[in-house]
């Protein structure tokens, strides 16, 4: 049963804030630090990548106010694209979120979901092959990513407001955990051995090459070095601070949309990027960065070879003991499951906007009785379901963002063109400091994009690729929907 009422206006300034800090916060800031750890090798350094990226993660924000309160329409990004450029622009962006960006990432936080259960119930380990299917070994782990997908997935069959609940609820959640673990690092958790090891020489950086989990080659920092290790090391926190514009998707849905996405952007951001940067500020005064991978005990692996590189439960056990890893399971469990819920809630109104251009599936462009994109749902939820199968966190999250990056360079200076194509629409919000802050985001983006193609080939130019098949797709698409 279809509704022809239209999307309902569920969501306040309060609720489209907590979508932002919601899917931006997932399981990122609790792994992704120790692979930066050892691709820069210094506390310093550390700090820049998370400080760099927050600083990106807010001039996009800032940059995207403009266009969100331009175009207040479900579908967001992919909607801008069309206007600033054509509809096979905004079908590469939409036909990619599909194929790996809002899926690949819901993929990859329901395996770390997965992992973290594992602690409490290690039936759920990666380890635990339960069958093989077409050469396919499927674990405990992967079975379980999978039901929190079609879980969650039900949830926001039923409706905007149900999906809201669950978005506030687990975001106000994983917001106090975080500063838990902040305040347990400086006030409970402080250790002078730690302190004095990772801020008595901040900026000697070391890259660790691994291989097999053993280090094969040490290659000290300097010069373009730096800048190359910053840029391969911000892979994890670019994805850990990625999904920030997901609130755009739900324009549709948003009261007062013209003022209320602008600042939901600004206040979720800011708000993400002081935690993240505290948090890692807390990892390092209660553990030394460097380690050794045949470590005897959590001191002894640093944050560099923090076990399976779950860090947030590093800390917390060195500080509480065992009985600390599976508490920190659980509440991780808890920021996992509330970052898909509201990528699963976003991802599906782009598919209704493509539906609507005749570019996806017709059935996507229906809304059901609860005035949700039913099918549209469906579909993703099958789609991330199939590549929680498809191979592990890391390589999904390359893969991830370095198609981002290239769409969110092309939607940034899609400002640029919009001001000339369209300098007669409404602009109630201008983006802060255009045309400067722009300008260096395009520039970093640019920057980080070149270096994972160097020295991330294997997962960057698979990317790159499934961007560019697109373009047949969507000839052969809309061959098919003139038929």
């Amino acid at each position: 049963m279809t509704s022809n009422q239209g999307f309902r206006k569920e969501l306040g300034l309060f609720d489209s804030t907590m979508i932002v800090v919601g899917s931006m916060i997932g399981s990122g800031i609790f792994i992704v630090s120790a692979d930066i750890a050892r691709t820069v090798g210094s506390s310093g350094l550390l700090i820049v990548v998370w400080v760099i990226t927050g600083i990106m993660t807010l001039i996009g924000a800032l940059s995207y106010g403009e266009l969100a309160a331009m175009f207040p329409s479900a579908g967001g990004q992919y909607v801008y694209l069309r206007e600033a450029y054509n509809p096979l622009i905004a079908f590469l962006y939409g036909w990619t979120l599909f194929a790996v960006i809002q899926t690949g990432t819901i993929a990859a936080v329901a395996v770390a979901f997965s992992k973290f259960a594992s602690v409490i119930l290690p039936f759920f380990s990666e380890q635990n092959i339960l069958f093989s299917f077409l050469g396919l070994k499927v674990s405990s782990a992967q079975v379980l990513a999978i039901i929190s997908i079609l879980i969650l997935t039900f949830i926001n069959l039923l409706g905007i407001r149900e999906g809201k609940f669950i978005q506030n609820i687990f975001t106000v959640s994983k917001a106090v955990v975080l500063f838990g673990i902040i305040l347990l690092g400086f006030i409970i958790g402080s250790n002078a051995k730690a302190i004095a090891a990772n801020f008595s020489n901040m900026w000697s950086g070391q890259w660790l090459h691994l291989v097999g989990g053993k280090i094969s080659a040490i290659e000290s920092l300097s010069g373009f070095t730096i800048a190359a290790a910053i840029g391969a090391a911000m892979v994890g926190s670019l994805f850990s601070s990625d999904a920030w514009n997901n609130i755009t998707f739900t324009a549709g849905e948003v009261k007062n949309p013209k003022k209320n996405l602008p600042l939901s952007l600004f206040y979720g951001t800011i708000i993400v990027t002081v935690l993240y940067v505290l948090t890692n500020i807390s990892y390092l005064v209660v553990l030394p960065l460097s380690g050794s991978p045949e470590g005897n005990n959590i001191f002894d692996l640093g944050i560099q070879f923090a076990a399976e590189d779950r860090v947030g439960t590093a800390v917390a056990s060195y500080v509480f003991g065992g009985s600390a890893a599976v508490i920190m399971a659980i509440l991780i469990m808890i920021s996992t499951f509330g970052c898909n819920n509201g990528l699963i809630l976003s991802g599906a109104r782009v598919y209704y906007a493509m539906a609507k251009d005749s570019l996806f599936f017709k059935s996507a462009g229906n809304l059901n009785k609860n005035s949700v994109p039913a099918a549209a749902l469906i579909f993703q939820g099958v789609w991330a379901s199939l590549l929680c199968l498809s191979g592990t966190y890391g390589q999904l999250l390359d893969y991830v963002i370095f198609a981002v990056l290239i769409f969110y360079i092309l939607t940034i200076s899609g400002i640029f063109i919009l001001r000339k194509k369209k300098s007669n629409l409404e602009r109630p919000y201008k983006a802060f400091g255009y045309p400067i802050l722009p300008i260096i985001y395009i520039f970093l983006a640019l920057s980080i994009s070149i270096i994972l193609l160097i020295y991330k080939p294997l997962y960057t130019w698979p990317g790159l690729i499934i961007v560019l098949i697109g373009i047949p797709i969507y000839f052969l698409w809309k061959k098919i929907a003139a038929r």
